[in-house]
Parts: C-alpha cells; structure tokens; sequence
C-alpha cells in the first residue's frame, strides 16, 4: 500500500505527463496548420467577402511564393508593409561581348536604402576592366573562375584565382579588375553598401584616361606626349 506522499508522487508525474503531450499536441497542431492557416481563413472569408474573392487571370507561381502580398495578414490590412525582395529574373540584362551584368538597386527595391546588388556573367577571357567606386563591394563566386586584381593605396598590385565560393571584398576608391577564366569563365554575385549604386555608373580607367589631359598622362606613365 502507497503512502499519501507517494499517491501524491504519482498524481503530479500523471499530470506533467498529460499536460506535455497535450502541449506536444498543441504545437504540432498549430505547426500543422500554420501552412495553410492563412488560406482557409482566407477561404472562409471569401464565403462571406466577395472582397477577397480573385476570379481573373493570376500568376500562381509567383502568388505561391509572395502569400504574404496575394493575401496580406490580418496585421498588414492596409498593405503598407513595403516589399523585401526583388528577383533578379525581374532585371534587365546589360549585354556586352564577353558576357552580362543585372542590378537591383534602391530604384527598383525602395526598401533597400543601404545595399545594392549586381550579378554578373563574365565568359572565359571577358574583362571587367580595371574600375573604382565609392561603395565598398563584397562578392561571392557561383560558378566557375576567375582572376581579379587589384591595387591598394601605396601602389602595390595584387593578383589572385578565385572558384565557386570563394570571396573578396574591395573597399572603396581601390582601383580592381575581373576576368574569367577557362574553360568557360565565371558568375558571381556583388553586393555594394548603397542603394543608390549603380554599375553602370562607376569609373572604368579607359573613361579616366579619355578625359585627362595627355600630358597629365604622359607625365604618370613616363611616356612621351607623342605617343
């Protein structure tokens, strides 16, 4: 025979036991319809709502991965939370010969005021050429490899190959270059600390030689005017 202590004991270990696996139950429960919750009260709306009802033409790809924006949460009702993302496939290419570039800027992500981001295609010998900005940039390689260089502010060049995942950064104002390599070049990805950048906007060294003076240039490259 048990002690009331014991009884006691047991009651309380029979309670924890029940009340977890209900609590599991519950967590599972609301798991298990967090998917979909939106949509049925969405659905159960739309019974009532012919608000909420969507009868013509709908892109249901995209609506399937923006639910959020197709039908807003009951927290944004009026639908002033701004747009967090912008894909790349809505960007338009800039194609040259040895490959492509396509930005998302503040222009086309209002939300992004302190980040811009480009991709970029180079094929196997195509050269961005040596250029600086004012944003720092951070990169990211998706395929293949590539070569870039780079010069810092006492003069000294540096070179390296760079492959799938690798990284670089170049703070701003370092004058650098990129070229893909065999067998069939590179895709990486940039990321620049301004909204505002654009990579159609920053200074390529043909541009600067094209506008200085030839004999500031012949004077920087010990060469002679006549050239």
């Amino acid at each position: 025979m048990k002690s009331d202590s014991t009884k006691d004991q047991v009651s309380r270990r029979g309670f924890l036991g029940v009340s977890s696996a209900a609590l599991v139950a519950t967590v599972g429960g609301l798991s298990a319809a967090g998917a979909g919750g939106r949509r049925q009260q969405v659905n159960a709306r739309a019974t009532n709502d012919r608000s909420v009802t969507d009868p013509g033409p709908t892109n249901t790809a995209l609506d399937a991965q923006n639910p959020d924006s197709a039908w807003p949460p009951g927290t944004d009702s009026k639908s002033l939370v701004p747009n967090f993302k912008y894909p790349f496939s809505f960007a338009n290419k800039r194609t040259y010969e040895g490959g492509w570039s396509r930005e998302v800027t503040v222009r086309e992500l209002p939300v992004s005021k302190s980040m811009a981001g480009v991709n970029m295609r180079l094929t196997a010998g195509g050269v961005r050429e040596l250029h600086w900005h004012t944003a720092d940039e951070w990169a990211i390689v998706l395929y293949g490899s590539a070569r870039i260089t780079a010069i810092d502010r006492d003069g000294k060049s540096f070179v390296a190959d760079v492959k799938k995942n690798d990284l670089w950064y170049f703070p701003s104002g370092i004058p650098h270059s990129i070229q893909g390599l065999d067998p069939d070049g590179t895709e990486f990805m940039l990321v620049f600390d301004d909204g505002n950048f654009s990579e159609s906007e920053t200074v390529l060294l043909s541009d600067s030689m094209a506008h200085l003076p030839p004999e500031v240039l012949a004077k920087n490259l010990a060469l002679p005017t006549s050239l």
